[in-house]
């Protein structure tokens, strides 16, 4: 039976658009002019399904295949401006409908944080477009020192970890924190807090590389995708350790088909590997059962939560692939997940945030929260 007081969302997500066009060309790289037809979803989507059933080749590299992987690329893109005043009404209806479903976590603020009175809030927190605006070069997605300040704020009042598919490396070239827990490479490298800090914890480096074997295996895929990818312009490849990423941010949507092939078929030679995507961006990962969502729970079982109903842990993400740590808090109807998010998006969150402005503020305000209620004890 589900805790009164902790929050559960029981919301269905709602579905995007009713009709998905799409381009046809005889060439991967589109240098013909392409043809467009409009599907409605629910037929384009049984379209996919058949082509898929059909699909034996070995490569799995079907014009079924590929167009779902282009059409799923495109609906991570920025919403593209309404032509028509109509199409701008209903978008606006949409938006709506969806903001009564998963309302502000800035506007709910006061009855989360009495739902969470009495009880201890374990933070969890993506990077990219969660603490970092999303930038056209991933390299250069810089955490605002205002953000650094109260990121460090919230971990010295509450148990708090980053869980990101970028390596931990990197982000914590980002962050320069040593008080919170890092999950790197979707949750396949976590890391603990490197220095003392109020939770009496030290120096615990290391605490799960459940993908190691797979180093090897992902250092060579990087090596050839970074050679098959240079033909198309702007993609980058970038190695997390423990997975890898492909960024088509500054490809040029006419060749994204293209992209998808190549990456997709270096993995022929590779099915220990799985394909996922990402926001406007391509992954190679591990085949292991793990991802974010059991990066959360290992990380409150580490911390000693597993069983607790004193806990609410709060999970803050942008991305695909944080939706499974929002579908594990949904399950186990116990604290909850926050979409950042400017569009609506189906989702297993409870509660959005429009970008990272707004997860500073709401950051801001968890910290001083916490600070008057100790003052009230």
């Amino acid at each position: 039976m589900t805790n009164q007081n902790v929050i559960v969302s029981d919301r269905n997500p709602i579905l995007g658009s009713k009709t998905i066009t799409v381009s046809v060309s005889n060439s991967p790289l589109f240098s013909s002019p392409p043809t467009y037809f409009t599907f409605p979803r629910r037929k384009f989507l049984e379209l996919l399904e058949a082509a898929d059933k059909n699909n034996n080749n070995k490569n799995n590299l079907g014009a079924g295949k590929i167009s779902s992987w282009v059409d799923s690329m495109r609906d991570s893109s920025p919403t593209r401006l309404r032509s028509s005043s109509r199409d701008s009404d209903s978008d606006n209806d949409e938006k709506t409908s969806w903001i009564v479903r998963f309302p502000s976590a800035l506007n709910m603020f006061d009855k989360i944080m009495n739902a969470a009175k009495g009880k201890q809030i374990v933070m969890f927190l993506d990077y990219d477009g969660t603490l970092s605006p999303i930038v056209e070069d991933p390299d250069k997605a810089y955490i605002t020192h205002e953000m650094r300040e109260v990121v460090k704020d919230v971990a010295l009042n509450f148990p708090t970890a980053i869980v990101t598919g970028r390596s931990i490396d990197k982000v914590r070239a980002f962050v320069k924190l040593n008080e919170i827990y890092y999950a790197g490479s979707h949750g396949m490298d976590i890391e603990g807090p490197t220095n003392e800090n109020s939770y009496g914890e030290s120096n615990q480096g290391v605490l799960f590389q459940p993908a190691r074997e797979f180093v090897p295996m992902i250092e060579k895929v990087v090596k050839i995708l970074e050679e098959k990818t240079k033909c198309i312009p702007g993609a980058m490849v970038e190695n997390n350790k423990f997975c890898l990423s492909v960024h088509f941010r500054r490809v040029d949507e006419k060749i994204w088909a293209a992209l998808a092939e190549q990456v997709k078929s270096v993995l022929v030679d590779y099915p220990k590997l799985k394909l996922t995507q990402g926001r406007k961006v391509l992954e190679i990962r591990p085949t292991i059962k793990w991802d974010k969502g059991q990066a959360l729970n290992f990380l409150l079982r580490s911390l000693g939560f597993e069983h607790s109903e004193n806990v609410v842990p709060v999970y803050i993400g942008d991305d695909r692939t944080d939706e499974d740590a929002f579908k594990v808090l949904r399950e186990k109807g116990q604290g909850f997940g926050i979409l950042v998010s400017k569009v609506p998006k189906e989702t297993n969150a409870s509660y959005s945030l429009q970008d990272p402005s707004q997860v500073n503020e709401f950051l801001k305000r968890l910290v001083d929260w916490k600070r008057k209620t100790v003052g009230e004890e």
